[in-house]
């Protein structure tokens, strides 16, 4: 087992691309916190997982709920060694100017200061056990934006850059630091992606990707799962394209 009695805090981890990482990680032997705004979901995922896993209900735009999930987490296993920061959210695809400041503030909130919340409290807790891995979900909208979803390509382009430079940073403390960008896939965002979710759309889309299909959890858990494993002990700072050739 490739994560064997490692602990891994994944937010966003009710549904979706985070709930396909918690899964394939607690296949691979990792004890998972379930971390997720939807209390119910992280719930379920937990109990369906079984063994270790914990649910934990978090807002990740909120530092308090950063500082007691990992607080919970530290109680029942004593450590953390992966941190995902997978939450995410985004606007309705559509006129830039017609994002409201609210929307745009949660946004940035989610995507970004999330991930600075989540390393002030995880960082010392890896450095001091003598290295962890973070990974990031960021999109490919941070490397190949399209129009109609300005603000969300912004924020994933940050988490892009931010992974990049902590990598940097937090190498001498044997801290790995990734992102994956996944093309868009099956979860509960994609109609704000498509702007309409219709086969129409999605046929649309489809043939955007050399592949020929929208990304699918296991696709995303895979990439997940090598990056924090042993296997990738000499990467960091990648931003790791999971799209199907759509970035080409």
């Amino acid at each position: 087992m490739r994560l064997k009695d490692k602990v891994a805090v994944i937010t966003g981890a009710a549904s979706g691309f985070g709930e396909g990482i918690a899964r394939r990680f607690a296949e691979e032997g990792a004890k998972i916190v379930v971390a997720d705004l939807n209390a119910k979901g992280a719930k379920r995922v937990a109990g369906e997982i079984g063994g270790a896993a914990i649910p934990v209900a978090v807002d990740v735009s909120q530092k308090s709920d950063i500082e007691e999930m990992v607080a919970a987490a530290m109680e029942a296993h004593g450590r953390i060694d992966i941190m995902v920061n997978n939450a995410g959210f985004t606007h309705r695809n559509g006129d830039m100017l017609q994002v409201d400041e609210q929307t745009f503030d949660l946004i940035t909130a989610v995507n970004m200061k999330a991930v600075y919340y989540a390393a002030l409290a995880v960082v010392p807790i890896m450095e001091a056990q003598g290295g962890g891995c973070i990974i990031t979900t960021a999109s490919t909208a941070g490397i190949r934006p399209r129009p109609g979803l300005t603000w969300y390509n912004a924020s994933k382009g940050w988490a892009i850059t931010a992974t990049k430079s902590m990598a940097v940073e937090l190498a001498p403390k044997n801290i790995r630091v990734n992102c994956l960008c996944p093309v868009a896939g099956e979860t509960a965002m994609l109609s704000q992606f498509l702007g309409e979710d219709t086969p129409e759309r999605r046929a649309q889309f489809r043939a955007t990707v050399p592949l020929g299909r929208l990304s699918k959890p296991l696709d995303v858990a895979n990439a997940a799962l090598w990056l924090a494993s042993d296997e990738a002990e000499f990467i960091t700072g990648v931003a790791m394209e999971v799209d199907g050739g759509r970035c080409i």
